[in-house]
């Protein structure tokens, strides 16, 4: 409803929107204040009239239940009683009890066990035979059982006891005494379990609406039955349990009841037609708010975007589907030096290229429209407005707008040159701990290789002697002394390869890819380790094939793996017994792909000493670096090859490297 307003002289006259009586909201928020009252009292009243209704079929399934319970165990007790006299006047007793008590406990699932006393409270026969928990065995309660025996001796008719604890459940007996021309002759107990009872006698209907517990005088549960999914409510009846009495009750909880869904369901929609009431009085008031809520949003949402593009160190940069630069964050522009002014609407090539990669970012930035730009991304030279260069890796994606529609492509931009002088700073540092390994390793051998070294120049001195003494004493032929000088040139020969051996071994190099024969470098390792594993008694096998293709590998590299996988071999072997000191190095193919063992026949290796073998700086010796094998690793891998341990089935250790067949 609209209304002129007045307004002051020489000013136009505009319509403003009449606002409601305060009186009519007050009278709407009431109305509805009122309706929403008056659905909680219908539901309550519906809950208070399902309560009763549920209370009085409670008590009434209550009562039928404990007069069921109490005439089950009124009949058992006639015919427990029945059963004593037959056994006071009747012949053939034994047999008489056996046939009558395994009727009785056939017919009468709840019924535990029937016991046959004397006079002495001692037990004549058993059914079962087994002698379960009870009251007068094992000290359960011998007082509470002469206490019966006395009492039912007096009354003449059956007694029950209180309940009683065993191990597996709570139990109640009953004694029927036994007379024989008036006098007492015994007594027959009947054993209960109390779970058993309700277990057989509360029918599943009863169990599916209610939960049935028998208590004690003190509230405590001796037994219960009921359906665990379901949980009772605070509706519930408790009846004394009689018999067998002794302040022992049955109490009885109805479990919860579903909700009525019609009821439900016409509550939701008049409670969904109020608030829909209500909404309609706010709707205007909530678009208002949303649109104000909506421009917040939108300008946080840029500043956010602002904040966050300026605080990014990885640079962004579109362009369009023509090739013209739309958009460089202040990332890219401070990586290239150009400002976002002279970098907008740029056309490749564009100033920040290396001349020398012009061709190859076109070829890249074509194989980009063609949607054919690798994954793993592009490193290019980039020469910044100073003229400094630097190495970027570059990423492209296409650039979808809000439509769903293909409109560019936006780059990622990385600054990779730390990371590149990082790696080459890192390979470096892997190839002086290489060579840093095989100084150690012949240091380590230095005694063994003297020994080796010692032999020929023995034999040179030897020999050296021997024509020194021929050529003084002037008996000789010059046959004598060129064996002799041939001898002595064969043990040059001999001291001069181990030498050029180790020099080449421990020669600190670029790692050199050339084509490699492994039987070769297998049969150099085996000469390398032959004196050491002579000190130790060990014999080193190697089973190589006549035949084998060869690979592209570092031959010294290999050695060097070689070399630790087999001083370890020789080290693990040093305390097993003699006969079992064998070092086998076998070598095959497999596939595409050549395999090296190197089996030992030691104390094998621990499954968590395995799983970090080949950590840096875990080593198993007490005097190791824990470096040797990681590097021995880093090797293989160098190679595209695998190094791994493996159990040996006949004892030891089984270390398995192998390195892909490319030709050379």
């Amino acid at each position: 409803m609209l209304a002129t307003v007045a307004m002051k002289p020489g000013k136009s006259r505009k319509l403003a929107p009449l606002k409601w009586s305060s009186w009519y909201l007050t009278g709407l928020k009431l109305a509805v204040g009122l309706l929403l009252v008056l659905l909680i009292v219908l539901f309550w009243l519906l809950r208070q009239d399902e309560a009763d209704e549920q209370r009085s079929t409670l008590i009434a399934d209550v009562l039928w239940l404990e007069q069921s319970i109490s005439f089950h165990l009124e009949g058992n007790a006639e015919q427990f009683q029945q059963l004593a006299n037959d056994l006071a006047k009747g012949n053939h007793r034994n047999a008489l009890f056996e046939l009558r008590s395994q009727h009785l406990l056939k017919n009468n699932p709840d019924l535990q066990q029937l016991i046959w006393l004397d006079s002495a409270a001692q037990p004549i026969a058993l059914q079962p035979t087994q002698k379960l928990p009870r009251l007068g065995f094992g000290g359960l309660g011998d007082e509470v059982q002469s206490r019966s025996i006395e009492v039912a001796s007096k009354l003449g008719k059956a007694v029950y006891t209180d309940a009683y604890r065993t191990a597996d459940a709570n139990q109640i007996e009953v004694y029927s005494p036994i007379f024989e021309n008036g006098q007492y002759r015994g007594a027959l107990v009947s054993v209960y379990p109390l779970n058993s009872i309700l277990k057989h006698m509360v029918p599943w209907w009863f169990a599916e609406k209610y939960q049935v517990r028998i208590i004690d005088g003190n509230g405590n549960t001796l037994a219960s039955k009921s359906k665990i999914s379901n949980s009772a409510t605070s509706i519930s009846y408790v009846i004394p349990f009689d018999p067998p009495g002794f302040g022992m009750a049955l109490q009885v909880a109805a479990y919860r009841s579903n909700i009525n869904l019609a009821q439900a369901m016409i509550a939701a929609l008049i409670i969904a037609l109020a608030a829909a009431m209500l909404f309609s009085l706010w709707i205007m008031r909530g678009h208002i708010q949303s649109r104000i809520a909506a421009e917040q949003a939108l300008r946080s949402a840029h500043a956010f975007r602002k904040a966050m593009e300026d605080s990014l160190t990885v640079g962004m940069r579109a362009r369009d589907l023509e090739g013209l630069i739309t958009y460089a964050n202040p990332a890219f522009c401070r990586m290239v030096g150009f400002s976002a002014e002279e970098l907008i609407n740029a056309r490749l090539p564009i100033n920040y290229w290396a001349p020398e990669d012009a061709e190859r970012a076109q070829a890249f930035h074509d194989a980009v429209t063609e949607g054919k730009a690798p994954c793993e991304g592009v490193e290019f030279r980039f020469i910044r407005k100073d003229g400094s260069r630097f190495d970027a890796l570059i990423h492209e994606a296409p650039l979808i707008n809000e439509d769903g529609l293909h409109t560019g492509w936006m780059a990622s931009v990385v600054d990779v040159t730390a990371r590149k002088y990082i790696e080459e700073i890192a390979r470096q540092q892997q190839e002086k701990l290489q060579f840093t390994s095989r100084l150690t390793t012949m240091g380590e051998m230095a005694s063994t290789l003297a020994h080796e070294l010692n032999q020929p120049l023995a034999a040179i001195s030897s020999y050296n002697t021997g024509c020194l003494n021929k050529l003084e004493s002037g008996q000789f032929t010059a046959d004598e002394l060129k064996n002799a000088l041939t001898k002595l040139g064969v043990q040059a020969q001999r001291a001069g390869r181990i030498i050029g051996r180790v020099h080449d071994f421990v020669r600190k190099s670029e790692p050199k890819l050339a084509p490699c024969d492994l039987a070769d470098v297998i049969d150099d390792s085996v000469g390398f380790m032959q004196a050491a594993a002579k000190l130790l008694s060990i014999r080193i096998v190697p089973e190589i094939p006549q035949t084998l293709p060869k690979l592209m590998a570092d031959r010294v590299m290999i050695e060097q793996v070689l070399l630790n996988l087999m001083r370890n071999g020789i080290e693990a072997m040093s305390h097993v017994a003699p006969e079992r000191r064998r070092l086998t190095i076998k070598l095959n193919q497999v596939g595409d792909q050549m395999q090296i063992s190197v089996v030992d026949l030691g104390p094998g290796i621990p499954t968590e000493v395995s799983e970090r073998l080949f950590t840096p700086f875990f080593s198993t010796k007490a005097e190791g670096m824990g470096i040797g094998l990681n590097i021995c690793r880093s090797i293989i891998e160098f190679h595209h090859g695998r190094l791994w341990v493996e159990d040996n089935p006949d004892g030891g250790c089984i270390f398995v490297i192998t390195l892909p067949i490319i030709s050379p």
